[in-house]
């Protein structure tokens, strides 16, 4: 199994994952659209923050099913906590923050946010 590594771009937030990164998700919802997010899905136990929750910056919206973290120093999004439509608590990696990967290499399926 790989670790990935990233984080935001000034470095107060730092992650690392364990697992593979497939299909990835071009969400089309108000703030995704915005925040130019592509979105991998892993379960929380595959995830470690190695920085503070202190520098994280929360917004949620909509149903507040979902916490979408920020960096409070440099403003960039790199994952997003919640609980899938099973009640699974997973996360969902901004793949554009994560260090190494070619993002023209992923497989990106465009996902209908603004239905839900």
């Amino acid at each position: 199994m790989t670790t990935h590594t990233g984080g935001c771009h000034c470095g107060k937030i730092a992650y690392s994952f364990e697992g593979e990164i497939g299909e990835v998700l071009d969400c089309n919802c108000s703030l995704c659209q915005k925040r130019g997010g592509l979105l991998h899905f892993i379960p929380e136990s595959a995830f470690t923050l190695k920085t503070s929750r202190e520098d994280l910056g929360t917004y949620q919206f909509n149903k507040h099913h979902l916490r979408h973290h920020f960096c409070k120093t440099c403003g960039i999004a790199p994952f997003t906590e919640g609980t899938d439509p099973k009640g699974n608590t997973m996360v969902a990696i901004n793949v554009r923050c994560v260090d190494g990967l070619d993002i023209p290499d992923l497989a990106i399926k465009p996902f209908n946010g603004r239905a839900i």
